[in-house]
């Protein structure tokens, strides 16, 4: 499932010129049919469209709760500093009386790195500007909280119901924001509960959450705070994610207490925060545990995890004709985290490939073995990772009558702003046969190296003979 984020837009620039002399008609739900048009163009067609946006009456619920809500509403903006430039877009919402207001994470996560380079600034639907300063975050469930240079302005409250998880399925759900900096509106959808194969706790909202909606509310018919507007499925029409009200009310209630004051507070926290994320991840990998699926004479393990999904592949088919098989499984994990706009973390993978010969001969398969298991890497980025170091080693690991024998490379980087973390990759390619032999790989982001060792071992120990 490939997740796209609605904060950081840069199509919005696409449209600025062609839409400045319209953003002054804010006020309402509906969308003319010039913006529906735009974005059915941006979005790939009709299904990405709101109910308003797409020329439909609004509904009587939606007008009054878009009057009651408006003006809690903000419009985030990441700004170059030196340039008074915006870099990226988001939406957010008052929430407390002394100023206090609700975004996304991944919104202000520019600013959250690099003060001295960016700076946040808020848009009303009055048309009020001011700053904003950074009070906390929750890197797991992508929120901030951020205080105006102002405390006047109305709030919202968060619904009973969905802080304590209890919304009927099938709830009217409102959702607002400002889409691809078009201007503010509203979105109306349903309450479809928790997705169930996610490790992150996430609301499916059927409602088009658009770029540059991040960090906005999602509310109910009484205008309580039922979600947090953070994602949408890439490539797919009105499949929508919301952060859950309660892990919203819950930094709230921190943010007083806990506050950040300095950018190197900010950082050290990005870097715990991390750090006890991974470790819970990685120890319910442990405590779920592998099981077996069949590759011809061998078992490989594959995560009992609920959050991995399976897919299969083969070359069988292909033109011209193979002249070896290669049927291969791959196990990915929904544990991606966003940290900052070019580092995400916490992705697991597993796979296994069955590599048989048709027609080479041993030194050919050899050959074709070697290229079947060479280290795929993600990049190399060096603002964020050490150079990485790969070795041979069995991990103690010898062949017995239930283990084939492997070759195993291991390989490791560090990452340079929070200690302790890794990203690792584990090549086991076994060696009992010049026709055919099985390739599993394994990769952790963001995990601590004992625990990697711990878990690669499992895994080697887990690829055994087909009994």
């Amino acid at each position: 499932m490939r997740i796209r984020r609605t904060g950081n837009c840069r199509l919005a620039k696409l449209l600025r010129e062609s839409v400045e002399s319209r953003r002054r008609v804010r006020s309402a739900a509906l969308a003319v049919s010039w913006i529906g048009l735009a974005l059915a163009m941006l979005a790939g067609g009709p299904g990405q469209l709101s109910a308003a946006e797409s020329g439909l009456a609004p509904s009587p619920t939606a007008e009054r709760v878009y009057a009651a809500v408006q003006p809690s509403l903000l419009q985030i903006r990441t700004l170059v500093a030196a340039a008074g430039r915006q870099s990226s877009i988001g939406s957010g919402f008052i929430i407390g009386a002394d100023g206090l207001a609700l975004t996304n994470y991944h919104v202000v996560s520019q600013y959250a790195f690099e003060p001295a380079t960016y700076r946040l600034e808020y848009t009303a639907t009055d048309g009020a500007r001011g700053q904003l300063a950074l009070l906390a975050i929750d890197v797991a469930n992508d929120l901030a909280v951020v205080r105006l240079d102002r405390g006047d302005r109305p709030f919202l409250a968060f619904d009973d119901q969905a802080v304590h998880g209890a919304l009927p399925k099938g709830e009217r759900l409102y959702a607002m924001g400002n889409p691809l900096d078009l201007g503010f509106t509203i979105v109306e959808g349903t309450y479809n509960g928790t997705v169930e194969r996610s490790y992150a706790e996430r609301i499916h909202f059927t409602g088009a959450i658009n770029p540059g909606m991040s960090g906005g509310p999602t509310v109910t018919a009484d205008g309580r705070i039922a979600g947090v507007n953070v994602a949408k499925q890439f490539g797919s029409d009105l499949v929508s994610f919301l952060v859950p009200a309660r892990f919203a009310a819950a930094l709230f209630e921190r943010a007083g207490a806990d506050a950040l004051t300095t950018p190197e507070a900010i950082r050290a926290e990005i870097g715990r925060q991390l750090t006890a994320w991974q470790s819970t991840l990685y120890r319910s990998v442990g405590e779920v545990g592998f099981r077996s699926a069949t590759l011809g004479p061998y078992r490989a393990p594959e995560s009992e995890a609920p959050w991995f999904s399976c897919w299969a592949q083969t070359n069988q088919g292909q033109e011209p004709r193979p002249r070896a098989t290669v049927n291969t499984t791959n196990c990915r994990s929904d544990t991606r985290l966003f940290v900052a706009n070019d580092l995400s973390t916490g992705f697991i993978q597993l796979s296994h490939s069955h590599v048989s010969s048709i027609d080479l001969n041993a030194f050919q398969f050899a050959a074709f073995l070697s290229q079947q298991s060479q280290p795929i890497w993600s990049g190399v980025n060096r603002k964020w990772y050490t150079p990485q170091r790969c070795h041979e080693d069995f991990l103690g690991l010898a062949p017995t009558a239930a283990h084939p024998p492997m070759r195993t490379q291991w390989c490791a980087r560090a990452y340079r702003k929070f200690e302790g973390l890794y990203d690792v990759w584990l090549t086991a390619v076994t060696q009992d046969s010049v026709s055919q032999a099985l390739v599993s790989r394994f990769s952790l982001q963001g995990v601590d190296y004992d625990t990697a060792v711990a878990l690669g071992r499992r895994f080697l120990e887990a690829v055994q003979w087909a009994k």
